[in-house]
């Protein structure tokens, strides 16, 4: 008998598009709209990048930074802090996607947007920016419509959250300034230092982190669990869309010349993207099953690498280089891709779980279950 036994599936599981609430399933419709919309504002208010630069926060026009502290706040609410708990019972999960997230997925779209977009320094920068900007808000959408492991999807954007406080800033100059010294490419060098990149990181995302975290905190310990993920998670969840529909109104806005004199950028800094979504998953996937970590885990694993925090990506290149920089455009551009990918992606993960052991999965499930009584 093959060890890899096809399972039956359950016809009555709803289709992946209908578990979507009607703001994220229509994400990428939104995101076009903010777009056109931006673009008309930019042609009726010429002067527009005056007005909005007369009030600044870090460098950044004072409505942008609203803006992105908006969409960057419900996002931290979310994460499941008090998982951290379980990180002994998910070493070897823990170790894997370390090694994917912030080794793999960085060299991986340093090597792309070096390859594909030779000649186009700002957009290359943006992208690897996007590279280093580890996933802690749809991957939870992602792993639940796949029927992955709830639990270990919450411990890993547990840790991503806070390892990207910590370590973002650093690969940024790694990636961006000495490797391509090292390697003796030409383009683009980081021409400025460490601080500014850990100063954006500190305010976009420390700043809405500890938000998050104490929200979490006061919401559990006076409604408890049920009701603040059930209720209060769901009242305040659409502003992160909000935020991020009226910071891409502005961006657009300002950057309307560029893009209607030059519209295929956008096209070519999708295909880089486009490989990578694809890259990381495939390789995620085989990691798993060559790990022998089962379904749930191997999905989990899987979307939490393909993944990207495209929020922190665009405030980091709005702080760092402006809101009229091709950075932050590649930023943008990022949220119209992948949601429509990975919405693919999870109909991929939910037809290969018929391939993947019997056995195995009914291990995985009662290993996740024996640790949840343990906790």
């Amino acid at each position: 008998m093959s060890a890899f036994t096809t399972s039956p599936t359950d016809n009555h599981e709803p289709a992946v598009i209908e578990q979507l609430s009607t703001l994220d399933r229509f994400l990428p419709v939104w995101i076009l709209a903010a777009m056109a919309a931006g673009l008309g504002l930019g042609a009726l208010i010429p002067r527009l990048n005056h007005g909005l630069s007369s009030v600044q926060v870090n460098g950044t026009s004072l409505p942008i930074a609203i803006g992105l502290l908006l969409m960057m706040y419900p996002v931290l609410a979310r994460v499941r802090y008090e998982e951290f708990g379980r990180l002994k019972a998910e070493r070897g999960l823990l170790v894997s996607s370390l090694v994917l997230n912030w080794i793999i997925g960085p060299a991986l779209m340093f090597a792309l947007a070096w390859l594909l977009l030779p000649d186009q320094p700002a957009y290359r920068t943006g992208l690897i920016i996007v590279g280093l900007a580890r996933c802690i808000a749809m991957v939870l959408i992602w792993s639940e419509l796949a029927c992955a492991d709830r639990e270990a999807t919450a411990v890993l954007v547990a840790i991503n959250s806070v390892f990207q406080i910590l370590a973002y800033s650093l690969l940024g100059y790694f990636y961006i300034t000495l490797l391509p010294k090292w390697l003796g490419l030409r383009g683009q060098s980081f021409h400025i230092g460490l601080w500014p990149v850990a100063r954006t990181v500190l305010i976009f995302l420390g700043i809405p982190l500890a938000a998050g975290y104490l929200t979490r905190r006061a919401g559990v310990r006076a409604r408890g669990r049920d009701w603040y993920e059930r209720t209060f998670l769901p009242r305040i969840g659409p502003i992160a869309l909000y935020g991020l529909l009226f910071t891409i109104v502005l961006l657009f806005a300002l950057q309307g010349h560029q893009i209607t004199h030059h519209p295929l950028d956008v096209v070519r800094i999708a295909i880089p993207l486009l490989a990578y979504f694809a890259i990381m998953f495939t390789a995620s996937f085989a990691w798993g099953i060559a790990t022998g970590l089962g379904y749930e885990r191997t999905a989990t694993l899987a979307f939490t690498a393909a993944s990207n925090n495209f929020e922190l990506a665009i405030a980091v290149a709005i702080g760092v280089f402006g809101a009229t920089s091709g950075e932050a455009l590649a930023g943008v551009v990022g949220p119209l891709i992948e949601v429509p990918v990975l919405v693919g992606l999870v109909y991929v993960s939910l037809w290969t779980r018929r391939y993947f052991p019997t056995v195995a999965r009914g291990q995985d499930q009662l290993s996740g279950d024996v640790t949840a009584q343990e906790s």
